[in-house]
């Protein structure tokens, strides 16, 4: 979200990954980037996603946790933090941008078709006050990631930065802008 077009982010982007340091291998597997954006450039649906590399003997489990989704099964969150270089104006007003200014689309995930219901759009302000309204009805929200450990990241990350033990690493290959996810599908099964 503060890197829209990827310009910072892309195939050996160094990144601190679970406590150590890693890098992005590649677009990830849901990558799709055609979305329909705001006037800011901001994707107002899911959109960029990376595949990363790293070295798990060298991460941290603070940074590494458990977690079951039900329906979905056994998951794991991983503490990620992907340095954005403010390299001009434009980059700054991206990573200026405040959740009141990022929008996403609702989508109803309890659907199981691969097309599912969408009800309006959002933003991330108003799913941090704790409650949306669909349809009329307030409807409670609670965030799948801990701003707490965000900022904490954060402050590892700038701590690694400017004791030099973490570098910014240009990409050696740019993410597509172009393109689109092609999800398996079987006839009559969702998958």
């Amino acid at each position: 979200m503060k890197d829209p077009f990827y310009r910072t982010i892309g195939v050996g982007t160094r990144i601190f990954l679970g406590g150590a340091v890693g890098y992005v291998a590649w677009e990830g597997t849901q990558h799709n980037p055609n979305q329909e954006r705001a006037p800011n450039g901001v994707p107002v649906s899911l959109a960029g996603t990376l595949a990363l590399i790293g070295n798990l003997k060298e991460m941290n489990r603070r940074y590494l946790r458990a977690a079951i989704f039900e329906r979905y099964g056994v998951t794991m969150y991983v503490g990620i933090g992907v340095p954005i270089p403010v390299l001009d104006e434009e980059m700054a007003a991206f990573v200026g941008a405040s959740n009141a200014e990022i929008q996403t689309t609702i989508v109803d995930y309890g659907v199981p078709l691969r097309t599912r219901p969408t009800y309006g759009r959002v933003t991330y302000a108003q799913l941090r006050s704790g409650e949306i309204e669909i349809k009329g009805r307030k409807v409670p929200t609670a965030p799948l990631s801990s701003l707490a450990m965000a900022r904490e990241i954060a402050g590892v990350l700038k701590g690694w930065l400017k004791s030099g033990k973490f570098l910014l690493q240009e990409p050696v290959r740019p993410l597509p802008l172009e393109g689109r996810m092609n999800p398996l599908e079987e006839e009559g099964v969702y998958v």
